[in-house]
């Protein structure tokens, strides 16, 4: 009856259209007041707590940390910077989309600002110079998906908060995979460029070594804000909303000095900011109620339980835990989904012995790969946008999948190497 109720009210819900968060919500409250004997009022506890978190603050300020840079232009002169350097290896600047995705997201934390940001640049830039459409979208919509993993990351955000997890920790623990991921990239990138020429045409002009380091001699303002909010928060000067604070005020100094930002843009991003947060807090308050309702009730240790006399291994839980979200990141945006699961897949997986931020660090890979699967897909709607349909969904779709697949043999790699997360932060913390 409980099981019945729980996915016929999520169910109804979404097939109605209604918002994701008063789904979860609803579904929360009916359980709570069905099999709880009418608990209905420790939903407002659940609230109040998860929104009264210190560390939940720090969301719309990172959120608009991403908007004021996406504003102001910044974006084109990291890419001049960057571009080059790989001019002489197979791939050109398809490599540089990867780097300054990278760059970018430790700056944004938003996969789909990152995106936006070095898309916008990017993909008229390298038509001129010859290079195939598909192939551009397809390596912007998979650097893009680093934004979440390199810190700061508003999946680690959120992920710390719902589940009372140190930022910090988590903030480090995305470094190595992040960049073992970029690599990763940049490594297909280069075979394909090399099997397949006609996608990245050869660039005839070269820049010496003392130019490559002018250029990039132009971006330190951006490389101060990167050490201003991540190194105080690693070094623990701050805590992530202290730091998020003190980012948002050098970023918009920048910004207007070194970039185009003015008044108006800068209004425009605390408007889309305060947006995004308000759909973000929603679906987390419709979370809240659900995460308590399923708590109360003892569904993770029942699941667990199961678990347990299932005869299944943890890897094969873990398995059908990252296949589960590969199916429903096809129909939800990452943070939404992650923010709707956590309340049982966290306890299932912390129970079989997993370390609390692999999980995080895990889940947040699981959830890029839904920013690049249709139909949803949030980072391939962007570009397919932003090169005004040139490249339909579908083959942006299919010009991502390798990336697809090789965020999946990271998830391989890090359980079988589970110390690639998890050694920066058991050193410096």
């Amino acid at each position: 009856m409980f099981w019945a109720t729980l996915g016929g009210i999520l169910v109804v819900g979404a097939s109605t259209g209604v918002a994701l968060g008063a789904a979860l919500g609803l579904t929360g409250l009916v359980l709570l007041h069905f099999f709880s004997n009418g608990a209905t009022s420790l939903a407002v506890d659940a609230i109040w707590r998860v929104f009264n978190s210190f560390t939940l603050s720090a969301v719309p300020l990172f959120i608009l940390l991403g908007e004021i840079l996406l504003r102001s232009g910044i974006s084109s002169r990291v890419y001049s910077a960057f571009s080059p350097v790989f001019r002489r290896i197979p791939g050109g600047l398809l490599h540089t989309n990867i780097a300054v995705c990278t760059l970018f997201g430790a700056v944004s934390g938003s996969s789909l600002s990152t995106a936006a940001a070095v898309g916008s640049v990017a993909y008229p830039e390298m038509i001129k110079r010859g290079y195939d459409r598909n192939v551009i979208v397809g390596s912007l919509a998979g650097g893009g998906t680093l934004g979440l993993l390199i810190p700061p990351s508003l999946s680690f955000l959120i992920y710390g908060a719902l589940t009372e997890t140190s930022i910090g920790r988590l903030f480090v623990a995305g470094i190595l995979p992040g960049l073992m991921v970029a690599a990763m990239f940049m490594t297909y990138i280069c075979v394909k460029a090399v099997r397949h020429p006609h996608v990245a045409p050869v660039d005839p002009t070269r820049k010496s070594l003392r130019d490559i380091v002018l250029g990039f001699g132009q971006i330190w303002p951006l490389l101060i804000l990167v050490a201003a909010v991540i190194g105080s928060i690693i070094g623990g000067l701050a805590t992530p909303t202290e730091a998020a604070g003190v980012g948002v005020v050098i970023a918009a100094i920048i910004s207007m000095i070194w970039g185009e930002l003015t008044l108006s843009k800068l209004a425009g991003a605390v408007f889309h900011s305060a947006l995004l947060f308000s759909a973000v807090g929603f679906v987390v308050l419709g979370a809240a109620i659900l995460g308590l309702s399923v708590s109360i009730l003892g569904v993770p240790q029942q699941i667990l339980s199961v678990v347990a006399e299932s005869g299944l291994d943890r890897y094969s839980i873990l398995l059908l835990v990252v296949l589960i979200y590969l199916i429903l990141g096809c129909f939800l945006d990452g943070l939404s989904l992650m923010i709707m699961t956590l309340p049982v897949v966290f306890p299932l997986l912390t129970g079989l012995g997993y370390d609390a931020i692999w999980v995080g660090v895990l889940i947040t890979i699981v959830i890029e790969i839904g920013q690049v699967t249709p139909p949803v897909g949030l980072n391939l709607s962007v570009l397919s946008s932003l090169t005004r349909n040139e490249v339909s969904l579908g083959h942006a779709a299919r010009a991502t999948v390798p990336y697809w697949i090789i965020h999946l043999l990271a998830i391989f790699i890090l359980t079988m190497f589970p110390i690639i997360a998890l050694y920066l932060p058991n050193l410096l913390f």
